[in-house]
Formats: C-alpha cells, sequence, structure tokens
C-alpha cells in the first residue's frame, strides 16, 4: 500500500467513525403533537395515556427513547390479548415515524454537514484509495487474494462481513435506530421527492452510492478491457437513474414508486394488491407501468435473453447484480466451485422460482375473488413467509453480508428466482455460449478462480467444450483473466454449441488423448 492509498484509507475510516458516531446524536423528545401528526386516531386514544410517562422528556439518545417507547406499545397489547380483544392489538410499527418525528438538536440542524463529514468524506477517502490504482500497469493482478485478511475470509473480511449482516437486520427489522442516519439524508431526499427520507431513501442512497464508488475501481482495475469498461459503466447508470433518481422523481408527481428496469419474478409484489391498487388508479402512467412490468418478463426475458444470453440482465441492467460486480468484486473468488455447492444450488434457486410462482398464484386469487384462503392455506401468511424469509433475510441478510464469506453472487446463485428463470431460457434456447480454445490453455486457473458463480472453467477449457450453464452471468471475468485469449464471449445459433467433448485436448496441435483406461491386452 502506497502513501496516497493510506491517505486514502485513512479518510474513510474517520468518515466511517463519523458515521457511526452520529448515532448517537440528537435529542429526542416526544409530544402530545408528535403523537396526533404520526398516530392514527384510534391508535392515539389508545397510547396516549399509555405514553403519558415519556411525554415532553428528553433522551440524548434514540436507544433509551425506542426501550421505553416498544416497552409500553407491548404493554398495551399484552393487556389487550389478555382480555382477548385482539382486533385492538397494535400491529403497526410507529417506532421509526415517532423516533424520528421526536428528534431535534444538532443532528438535525446540521444534518448537511454531517453528512459531509461522514458519508462524503468515506467517499472522498475511497476515491482516492481507488484511484492510486491507476499507478499500476492495467491487466489482473491476483495481489495474493487468498493471504489477505480482507479478501480470505480473514479477520478483516469477517469484521466486513458482520457489519454488513447487522446493517440489514437493522434497516430491515429496527429501523427506528438508524433514523439519524435517514436525517443526515434528508436534504437529498427533499431534493428528488420533495419528502424526508425514511429506511429505503437511506438504503437506496447507499447502495447507490456503493455502485458508483466500487464501479469506479472496476473502471480502474479492468481498464484493459473494453467489455468489461462498457458493462460497469452500464450497470451504474441503471442504478443511478432507473432505480434511484427516476423513482424519486415519480414519487415527487405524486405517482408509484417504479423502478423500470425491475420485474417479477425478483420483484415479488408486483402482482401484490397494494401494488396493484396503486397502478391502476394512476392514470396512463400507471397502467403503462403494469403493462411494461407484465411485458418485460413476458417477452423481453426470452427475446433479449435468446439474443444476448443472461448477461444483458444480470450482469448489465439488474441492481443486485450491479452491486455484486462493484461491491463485490473483491470476493468474487470465495465462490465454491464443488459439485456438492452446484447441486445444492440448483434445488435451492429452482425452489425459490417454484415457490415465487405458486404464491403469485395465490396472491391473485385472492386478488380477483377476496377469498384469501385456498383450503387451509393463506395466501397472506405465503407471502409473509416469502417476504420474510427470502425477500428480507435471503436476499437482503445473506446475500450481501456474507460476500466476504462465501462470494459476491450468493443471492443470485442460490436464491433469486429471476436469474432462474432467465437461466431456463439461456441453457437451453439461447444464442449466447462462451466458446473455448483448449489448444492454448495452460491450466493457470484464474478463470475458475474468479468465476462468482461457482462455474470451474477450466474444465470446459481444457476440454474445448463451450460454457453453456444456467448459472453463467456472462460477466466476462474468465475471459479478462485468461493470459492466452483462451475464452471468449460470443453469440452464434444455438444448434452450434460445442456441448459435448469426451476427449482432452492439449497443444496447439490438439493431438487427442481418450479417456477410456487401456487394458492389459491393448499393450500388445
Amino acid at each position: 500500500m502506497n502513501k496516497i492509498q493510506r491517505i486514502g484509507l485513512g479518510l474513510f475510516i474517520i468518515g466511517f467513525l463519523v458515521w457511526i458516531a452520529t448515532l448517537t446524536m440528537g435529542k429526542f423528545t416526544l409530544t402530545d403533537q408528535v403523537l396526533k401528526d404520526n398516530l392514527k386516531p384510534e391508535h392515539y386514544e389508545q397510547l396516549h395515556s399509555s405514553l403519558a410517562p415519556m411525554l415532553n422528556k428528553t433522551y440524548d439518545t434514540p436507544f433509551g427513547f425506542n426501550k421505553d417507547l416498544s416497552h409500553t406499545i407491548e404493554q398495551v397489547n399484552e393487556g389487550y390479548k389478555v382480555q382477548n380483544q385482539m382486533d385492538k392489538v397494535i400491529n403497526d410499527s410507529y417506532a421509526f415515524a415517532l423516533t424520528k418525528a421526536a428528534s431535534h438538536g444538532y443532528i438535525r440542524d446540521s444534518n448537511l454537514l454531517l453528512f459531509w463529514a461522514s458519508i462524503g468524506l468515506s467517499i472522498v477517502g475511497a476515491l482516492i484509495y481507488i484511484l492510486a490504482g491507476l499507478r499500476k500497469l492495467p491487466g489482473n493482478k491476483n495481489d495474493n487474494i487468498y493471504h489477505n485478511p480482507a479478501t480470505s475470509r480473514g479477520w478483516v473480511g469477517i469484521i466486513i462481513g458482520t457489519f454488513l449482516i447487522l446493517f440489514y437486520i437493522v434497516i430491515y427489522f429496527f429501523p427506528q435506530y438508524i433514523v439519524n442516519w435517514t436525517l443526515l439524508v434528508d436534504p437529498l431526499s427533499r431534493v428528488l421527492s420533495g419528502t424526508p427520507a425514511g429506511q429505503w431513501f437511506l438504503y437506496g442512497t447507499l447502495y447507490t452510492l456503493a455502485i458508483l464508488v466500487m464501479g469506479v475501481r472496476m473502471l480502474i482495475k479492468y481498464r484493459h478491457n473494453r467489455y468489461q469498461q462498457v458493462r460497469t459503466v452500464s450497470v451504474m447508470f441503471f442504478q443511478l437513474s432507473f432505480a434511484f433518481i427516476i423513482a424519486e422523481i415519480l414519487i415527487s408527481l405524486s405517482l408509484p414508486y417504479y423502478d423500470f428496469k425491475n420485474m417479477w419474478p425478483l420483484d415479488y409484489d408486483f402482482f401484490f394488491e397494494w401494488h396493484l391498487d396503486s397502478l391502476t388508479s394512476s392514470g396512463q402512467l400507471g397502467l403503462f407501468m403494469l403493462v411494461w412490468g407484465i411485458a418485460l418478463f413476458t417477452i423481453g426475458v426470452p427475446l433479449f435473453t435468446y439474443l444476448y444470453g443472461k448477461r444483458w440482465y444480470c450482469s448489465w441492467v439488474c441492481g443486485c447484480g450491479g452491486l455484486a460486480e462493484t461491491l463485490g468484486d473483491p470476493y468474487r473468488q470465495l465462490s465454491d466451485k464443488s459439485l456438492k455447492a452446484w447441486k445444492v444450488e440448483r434445488y435451492m434457486v429452482y425452489g425459490v422460482l417454484v415457490f415465487v410462482v405458486v404464491m403469485t398464484a395465490m396472491v391473485l386469487y385472492t386478488y380477483f375473488t377476496g377469498q384469501s384462503n385456498i383450503g387451509p392455506i393463506s395466501s397472506y401468511s405465503v407471502r409473509s413467509i416469502y417476504g420474510f424469509w427470502i425477500g428480507a433475510l435471503f436476499s437482503g441478510v445473506v446475500g450481501v453480508g456474507f460476500y466476504p464469506l462465501m462470494g459476491n453472487r450468493v443471492w443470485c446463485r442460490y436464491g433469486c428466482p429471476l436469474a432462474a428463470y432467465i437461466g431456463i431460457v439461456q441453457r437451453f434456447k439461447s444464442r449466447f455460449r462462451i466458446t473455448t480454445n483448449g489448444g492454448q490453455c495452460i491450466s493457470c486457473g484464474n478463470c475458475s478462480t474468479y468465476c462468482e458463480m461457482g462455474i470451474d472453467v477450466r474444465w470446459y477449457a481444457q476440454r474445448g467444450q463451450d460454457v453453456v450453464r444456467a448459472s453463467c452471468v456472462g460477466c466476462g471475468i474468465c475471459s479478462a483473466v485468461c493470459p492466452r485469449g483462451v475464452l471468449n464471449l460470443e453469440n452464434a445459433e444455438p444448434g452450434s454449441r460445442v456441448m459435448i467433448a469426451p476427449e482432452v485436448l492439449m497443444g496447439n496441435d490438439m493431438p487427442v488423448i481418450k479417456t477410456q483406461a487401456r487394458t492389459t491386452g491393448s499393450q500388445n
């Protein structure tokens, strides 16, 4: 690490520590007006007297404030349960809204300054560290990836993974404790949508910044490869424009939040009642969004996958793939290439696809008939199970939090239903393949090492067999790191794929070595 990188790393750490410290700043005072503004009338009547001891009491941190708030609401609910008045139980979570409305003091008054002193300083430090990479010669460099504690499941990687896991758990299930972080991005939210920031705007902001900053790293690292340059710019563009800016502008126009590049079944709640009602009640643009969303997965997926393979979405457009390809790039070598992992991957990813198809069928049945139960099973229970275990824990907590432990495509390999759907089309009816020149392969293993989808690319290269796998996202890194130009991403007629290669090819003249074992008699 050179001097410039040390400076960049130092600035990043300082900004990060300031960001963490902001969680303890500010004051929190619950008033009667805050309750009236943020509670439903019926819940205000239920909670006002119980929350009286908290009124006008000032707390120094959100932690003490939420401890008393949660305890009070739980006590009220327990009373209703004892009296068997389940209809009065307060299921809505008001913790985040009340905590933010009750905040005041330095964190709210100086949020813009604190934003630049924390997130802004971290961005500057990260870019200084990354731009120092321009001093290195272009081309792939392993740089002791299996010995570096940050990229080999070492102590640095474990700390990073732990932080990511905790971050996802908090933002999904306990957002009231990171209210101060949403205050930091309030000015940006008001500029884009005219509304104060919530937990998901905070998440979208950090998500987009991660892709943009680490995208710069990708552009520098793979500046010798034009395909990687264009692909990286693509994921940065789609995340910044479609998933972030355009979606927020729609909110400012009192239209539904909509990410035009996202689609069912990855967007698993697309056919939920609240979403369908939101689109159909938003005029012609809402109807266009509905038709666009349906056309994207019914027509767009088969057509574009046939023409370009899975890469058109998973490596060029998808936000999940964009984060994996940028923030997750340092961990791609950690993906399990074993046969056992491949078998587990197949059962899990297609199992999730079946789950989301069944759930969607039940949701639509409920939408058109008004009946929530299909036999003994409630469609609301099924969607809750999917939303909690797959939509939150799998795609978020495990999918990103396990980058430093299991590689950067854990969600894409084992859980993404859209990846499974597109993969089926790619495997059986697509022009895309990765062609190999077995005679040039020197078995260095770079291709397999850097395959984020757990494919043993070298096995195919040694045999001169095309890589045609449902899981391949066409990221092209295997080709970019090959020192001999053995691998090429190509499109041709599906029937021209080299699918079976029972022989091992070696040397420039490619003499054939039969794989069958010789018998003793054949030696005579």
